[in-house]
């Protein structure tokens, strides 16, 4: 999850939580996305879900497909809520994304959608690869055991 300033705008808005179980996360990266003033709104109230939703370069471009901002009912002008959204980042981490999804069989993961301190809507997106069922049960059985670790020491004391 993105770390929390200590400001009055900071929000989180939308987080995928499965991602972290289905990828194993390389790095992350936060990245600015365009926006229209309804769905601004829409997430000022907390209407949307990046579950699942990705991110892909198409033409030179950094896009996330299928995230889900909800309608603002009171805007005039309404919002396509599942439409691509181009998201901002430099030609530099733009490249080096590529490379990663097309040469090393990586992929773009949405990890969570947040006002920032400024008050800009950010989404921190992260160059994953998928886990096998082996991996996420192992990823399981460690968790299981930090938690029993810390029961035992809680319990011990």
């Amino acid at each position: 999850m993105a770390k929390k300033p200590d400001s009055k705008n900071y929000k989180v808005v939308a987080e995928n939580r499965r991602a972290r179980y289905d990828f194993e996360i390389q790095e992350d990266l936060e990245v600015g996305i365009i926006l229209h003033g309804s769905e601004v709104k829409s997430l000022r109230v907390g209407q949307s879900n990046i579950a699942d939703s990705y991110a892909s370069v198409d033409n030179g471009e950094l896009w996330l497909t299928n995230a889900y901002i909800a309608p603002y009912e009171q805007a005039m002008f309404s919002h396509e809520p599942r439409a691509k959204r181009k998201l901002l980042v430099k030609s530099r981490e733009l490249a080096r994304m590529w490379n990663a999804t097309k040469r090393e069989g990586m992929t773009l993961v949405p990890l969570v959608m947040y006002f920032n301190d400024r008050g800009l809507v950010k989404l921190k997106i992260a160059i994953a690869k998928g886990k096998k069922n082996h991996d996420k049960r192992a990823s399981d059985a460690k968790r299981d055991w930090s938690r029993q670790k810390q029961r035992i020491l809680k319990n011990h004391d």
